[in-house]
């Protein structure tokens, strides 16, 4: 059901894994969301130092439906497992959300992380050394 969306992550695992695992983790009306509509799309950022990146998008169809298209870098293959899965997590709830609130969550950002933790990807907290001032 999802072959489509990991086509981008072939060459990039485990990111291909991680995509896919959040992508069943999804309830199914969210899932089904996301396959039915054409606008929704996940690629790969191909970023290049000094030269930028390019990302295709579907343009708008309608007044008011923007494209839904979520853009994952390939560093998520190296950084921690749980903070990928929270990070694409999070940016499948503003592509279901169309980067808008979530109940009486109005800040986007906030309403992603909250939707993302009710899926069952919370942030995770980061182990960082503490600041030392010497």
């Amino acid at each position: 059901m999802f072959a489509a969306y990991l086509q981008s992550f072939e060459h990039y695992q485990p990111l291909a894994q991680r995509v896919l695992l959040v992508l069943n983790a999804l309830p199914t009306d969210v899932q089904q969301d996301f396959v039915t509509d054409a606008s929704f799309t996940v690629s790969l950022d191909n970023y290049v130092p000094g030269e930028g990146s390019s990302v295709f998008m579907a343009a708008p169809c309608d007044a008011g439906i923007s494209s839904r298209s979520v853009v994952l870098r390939p560093r998520l293959s190296n950084c921690d497992e749980s903070f990928a899965h929270y990070v694409i997590a999070h940016e499948f709830a503003h592509a279901y959300l169309r980067n808008g609130p979530w109940n009486d969550i109005l800040d986007p950002e906030e309403a992603a992380d909250a939707l993302a933790a009710s899926w069952g990807f919370s942030r995770p907290v980061m182990n960082m050394p503490p600041y030392r001032v010497e």
